[in-house]
């Protein structure tokens, strides 16, 4: 059995606004083991940023619980904060005095490292996030880019087992998003659990093993990418055939083969365009386009959809709103 890193248990976050009981996050249970890439995908308002900050300790939960490594999020609070880094979406540095390296080193002083540690440490993640020659810089010297991993190296210095990430590639250019990708990947594999928050659906596919989907507070769906897609049909071609009547008189045997083709499951033919579930590559997509050559069935067109995160997105929330 996989160790569990973070256990959400019930967990409710209740607000008062002008007089109004709003519910931020409503009994969200669910768990995220160690060493997964879990994506928490939802619309502005949806609760993931309060769900994370129970995490960070800068919520307090109305109801309910959060446990990191079995340590309750509150009462253990110093404990879970020296295992968890945060990666805000805002930009966070202390730099109105320090340069790039005193900025990592300060920031590990939060965590109790000894000051020689916190230097070795810095220097360690200015190297390898390609930012030592701009050590002595002040911070509105760097570019976004540059700035964006020295946040992820300031989540870092204190070597936690959890890394959140919170919408890490907001504004970033196409570069500088698949730059980040092959950091955050890279820590994964060295075994970090990282909790991703991101608006980009296309990230969530290519990073997380398992997503979780909230909607106004409440959890409507968590798994793999892959399988919530299916909730929505899944992937499809659909072969748009000539149905004037002569090419159809020409077909042999057109009768017996659409009797063939409509008996597969989740296959439709009508007003000329047969559709398949499937893909290009599948066994099944492929002999039916062999039937249709050999009966002579001409083809005027052939469209592959690929089924999206984004498509249960919208479906099963109030859709891409900002």
């Amino acid at each position: 059995m996989n160790e569990v890193a973070i256990a959400f248990e019930g967990l409710t976050k209740t607000y008062t606004a002008k007089g109004k009981r709003v519910e931020a996050v409503k009994r969200l249970t669910l768990t995220i083991e160690r060493g997964e890439f879990f994506g928490l995908l939802g619309p502005n308002g949806a609760g993931k940023t309060t769900t994370i900050g129970v995490i960070a300790g800068t919520v307090k939960p109305t109801a309910g619980s959060v446990r990191v490594f079995g340590l309750d999020a509150v009462r253990d609070y110093r404990k879970v904060h020296k295992l968890v880094g945060v990666m805000p979406q805002e930009e966070a540095l202390d730099s109105w005095f320090l340069n790039v390296r005193e900025i990592l080193v300060y920031s590990a002083g939060y965590f109790g490292l000894a000051p020689r540690e916190a230097r070795r440490r810095a220097d360690a993640l200015l190297k390898r996030f390609d930012l030592w020659d701009k050590r002595k810089a002040e911070v509105k010297e760097l570019s976004g880019g540059m700035k964006r991993r020295l946040m992820l190296a300031k989540a870092l210095i204190h070597d936690p087992e959890i890394l959140i990430l919170d919408e890490p590639t907001a504004g970033a250019d196409v570069a500088l998003r698949r730059q980040l990708w092959a950091l955050m990947r890279e820590l994964n594999a060295q075994g970090k659990t990282i909790l991703l928050t991101t608006h980009y659906l296309e990230e969530a596919e290519e990073l997380c093993g398992r997503v979780a989907i909230l909607d106004q507070g409440e959890l409507v769906a968590v798994g793999p990418p892959e399988e919530l897609t299916k909730r929505v049909g899944g992937d499809v071609v659909e072969i748009e055939l000539d149905a004037r009547p002569a090419a159809l008189e020409a077909a042999k045997g057109l009768k017996a083969l659409a009797a063939k083709v409509k008996a597969k499951a989740g296959t439709t033919l009508k007003d000329g365009k047969l559709v398949l579930p499937g893909t290009l590559e599948d066994p099944a997509v492929l002999e039916t386009l062999s039937e249709l050559a050999r009966a002579g069935v001409k083809i005027r067109a052939i469209h592959a959809h690929r089924a999206r995160l984004e498509d249960v997105f919208v479906e099963l929330t109030r859709g891409l709103k900002a």
